[in-house]
């Protein structure tokens, strides 16, 4: 299967920002531990902290990957763009939030994406993203 993994702002900072709610992993070390676990499968990263950017991404892989796994970090609260752009692609998205968003500004609590997106998994750490993709090789087994 083919799986994208799309972060969005601030996620570059991965292992400097606020390691006590982010961890101290850099994405890119622990997208190398994905890849090991997900062998069989080919996975491919994208981060950027611009919206267009990853508007385009979406469009760019939407219609002919197997799945994506989106952290859009800030413009999850923000960005109805985004959430049209996960609406008008064929693949299935899951929402991945490494930090407890419930948990912390009142902010953080509302998502554009969420209603537009096959699932969301908050809270569980860089873990999250394993679980994202593991659902979706059960949800194509279907």
């Amino acid at each position: 299967m083919n799986i994208h993994i799309l972060n969005g702002p601030n996620l570059n900072l991965l292992g400097k920002r606020e390691p006590h709610i982010y961890g101290s992993l850099t994405f890119e070390d622990y997208f190398q531990q994905l890849q090991q676990q997900f062998s069989g499968h080919s996975l491919h990263y994208f981060q950027s902290n611009h919206e267009g950017t990853l508007l385009d991404k979406l469009h760019e892989v939407g219609f002919s990957t197997d799945g994506i796994v989106f952290n859009a970090g800030g413009y999850t609260h923000t960005s109805v763009a985004l959430a049209d752009a996960v609406s008008g692609i064929n693949a299935p998205v899951i929402e991945v939030h490494i930090s407890r968003v419930h948990a912390r500004e009142a902010f953080r609590h509302h998502s554009y994406l969420s209603p537009v997106c096959v699932g969301t998994i908050t809270g569980l750490g860089l873990s999250g993203y394993a679980l994202a993709i593991q659902y979706l090789l059960d949800y194509h087994k279907r």
